[in-house]
């Protein structure tokens, strides 16, 4: 990449940059301006040649006119005297010829002269024009153009020379928020700050790019991903420390996906969209946070198919309905009694995608969530077969699908009209794992479902910062806590003191908890020293294609792992049931 892509510039100073570190990393500014300084000289060159044929041209046409003369000097006794005229002339002509030339070779070469320098200030223009045109003007670092073909020369560089590359994708937090408080000169301020960050809390060799509105990418050569997972978080906690002492610095936070080449991305496309799949899971996992791609975690990053062909698959598994439901019961944990039943999905063997995530976040990134979800619940309802007793089906649905003015909810009712359910005994559980854009259409497309008497899930709550701010906005009946608050609580005070606040924040709505990932009798005996009332997870039942409504001996497993810890002495069970 060009001087100009490496350290943070402003606008005014973009060029003298250029100009100053210009022999510093001159062979790479030849690269990214096309070779124009070579050419350059190349025309200087091809100047002095010309110069150098027209020189020997003249000479050659001067000892052609003497060698045509000299026969016809040697026979003048026998001449007459007009032909010793002819001669004379000709002599006449052979001398004045080359100071003729000379001075027609004067003018062309000067033409020429003025042409070669006026390509030579065309080429000179045209490496400024191409270095503006490869920066961003406001962060000072490359722009998606010069990214595309930075990321494109380090793969093949890689590739050749058998080192790793690793990229990281950067997304600023709340930037919208500081526009809408700050104005646009904020949000900049924002965007100039990342731009000094990256320039100097980077190596030297990393190379970045602002590539969108708010988003950033940083290509960092000889690195896997652990180590550049190490590099990104160490720029995270420089963001985060306000140092007001220096002039213009502001702190400000990001979320960050990254992957690396060859492992596991095997291509430059393989590895920008497994670092995008991991900022994504950053991003609706609370924010301010360094994720590298983990193929179990992340879902479909890995999906080497173009966006076409994630479309023509999503639309597939939508017309054949390529998904097949599981349920999951919810139990009363004082009782041991079934309350509900999460209905989920999986995708068919055939369908191209491994499990439900990879295929809803190939729908999320082309679009087709709406699609899927109605598609998703039309199976889960068809083949649900309640018990009849007040018992819920708890059906989850994206806020996407809730957000566009084309949801509607007789549509949801004539899904669960022909298999018998009730509005009453429908649950709809919005997942905190996905950010909400438009928080009235929301509200307004909720209030109707409730209107017809369903009832409303906050799912995974705790997963991040998100979902929290959701319970502050939405009035929810039922709020599901994340496994991972669930399986940490076991193990960590942080995690109880936020199962707490979520229980007692819950509880003030009036909305009814519900633990999730409950995996071994330690979270169970977490969950019920809470006093949370229900609960799921693979300890009580585990997803089946059949709804179970058999109650539970919820103080068996409890009992069970007194009995383990008493013959291994104490030893705590941690084993997943």
């Amino acid at each position: 990449m060009g001087a100009g892509y490496f350290r943070p510039l402003t606008e005014r100073a973009a060029a003298r940059y250029t100009e100053t570190h210009s022999k510093r990393r001159g062979r790479s500014l030849l690269r990214f301006l096309g070779q124009s300084e070579v050419r350059a000289v190349d025309s200087r060159e091809q100047l002095r040649r010309v110069r150098s044929r027209l020189r020997w041209s003249l000479a050659l046409l001067f000892v052609i006119a003497m060698v045509l003369a000299g026969p016809a000097a040697t026979a003048l006794s026998g001449l007459s005297r007009p032909a010793l005229v002819d001669i004379l002339r000709v002599l006449v002509v052979a001398a004045t010829l080359p100071f003729v030339l000379t001075a027609i070779a004067r003018r062309v070469g000067g033409a020429v002269e003025e042409l070669a320098d006026s390509h030579d200030q065309l080429l000179h223009l045209y490496s400024e024009a191409r270095v503006d045109a490869l920066i961003d003007p406001i962060s000072g670092l490359g722009n998606h153009r010069a990214f595309q073909e930075e990321l494109t020369r380090q793969i093949e560089d890689a590739r050749r020379q058998g080192h790793t590359l690793a990229l990281a994708l950067v997304d600023l937090d709340d930037l919208k928020r500081t526009n809408d408080e700050e104005g646009h000169a904020g949000g900049d301020q924002v965007l100039g700050a990342m731009g000094r960050l990256i320039g100097t809390a980077c190596r030297a060799a990393d190379r970045g790019f602002r590539i969108g509105g708010d988003e950033f990418a940083i290509l960092m050569p000889r690195l896997d991903a652990e180590m550049a997972t190490s590099v990104i978080r160490r720029v995270l906690a420089i963001a985060l420390e306000a140092e007001p002492q220096r002039r213009g610095a502001r702190s400000f936070s990001f979320s960050a996906g990254l992957s690396a080449y060859p492992e596991p991305a095997g291509d430059g496309q393989r590895l920008f969209r497994q670092a995008d799949a991991a900022l994504y899971w950053a991003k609706t996992h609370g924010r301010t946070d360094v994720q590298a791609f983990d193929r179990e975690r992340h879902g479909a990053g890995d999906d080497a198919r173009s966006v076409p062909e994630l479309v023509t698959a999503v639309l597939d598994v939508a017309t054949r309905r390529a998904v097949t439901p599981v349920y999951q019961t919810i139990f009363d944990l004082s009782t041991g009694d079934a309350v509900g039943f999460e209905g989920m999905v999986r995708p068919a063997e055939d369908s191209g995608f491994r499990n439900a995530d990879a295929l809803f976040l190939a729908a999320e990134a082309v679009g087709r969530t709406a699609e899927l979800d109605m598609v998703c619940i039309g199976a889960v309802a068809e083949h649900a077969n309640l018990p009849d007793s007040s018992q819920y089906l708890a059906v989850n649905i994206s806020p996407r699908t809730l957000e566009t003015d084309q949801f509607h909810v007789s549509d949801l009712l004539a899904i669960m009209e022909p298999h018998g359910i009730s509005p009453d005994r429908i649950v709809l559980e919005i997942t905190e794992r996905e950010t909400i854009d438009d928080i009235t259409q929301l509200r307004e497309n909720l209030a109707r479902c409730r209107a017809e008497g369903m009832r409303i899930a906050a799912d995974d709550v705790g997963a991040g910062n998100a979902g929290l701010r959701l319970l502050s906005e939405i009035k929810f009946d039922i709020v599901k806590i994340d496994l991972s608050l669930v399986q940490g609580g076991a193990l960590r005070g942080s995690a109880m003191a936020v199962l707490r606040a979520i229980r007692d924040m819950a509880l003030q709505s009036g909305a009814q908890v519900v633990a999730e990932g409950i995996e071994t009798a330690d979270h169970l005996e977490v969950v019920r020293a809470l006093e949370l009332v229900a609960g799921q997870g693979f300890l009580l039942a585990m997803p089946t294609p059949e709804i179970s409504a058999a109650p539970l001996d919820i103080d068996s497993f409890l009992a069970a792992r007194d009995a383990r810890r008493r013959t291994l002495g104490g030893f705590l069970d941690l084993e997943i049931a």
